[in-house]
């Protein structure tokens, strides 16, 4: 049997879910390198676009409201 590589289990969750963010990877992968991980399916001629995602931070606003950034998301195609 293969050993599971960061790799392997992107590529699993990629077809599952079909899209990933850094936080999902840390979260249910365990990848704190997502980009590498991303190039390397890249390399292998997996098809994956990379979008941009509107997220909310840990911070609030004045009014209460969460303040947002932009994160990476990545989209199986």
């Amino acid at each position: 049997m293969k050993k599971e590589t960061h790799k392997s289990r992107l590529l699993k969750y990629l077809q599952e879910y079909k899209s990933i963010t850094s936080l999902e990877a840390i979260r249910d992968l365990g990848n704190t390198r997502l980009s590498a991980s991303i190039f390397l399916l890249k390399a292998d001629g997996v098809k994956i676009n990379t979008e941009n995602a509107r997220v909310a931070t840990r911070w609030t606003n004045k009014d209460g409201s969460k303040k947002m950034t932009n994160v990476a998301k990545y989209v199986l195609c």
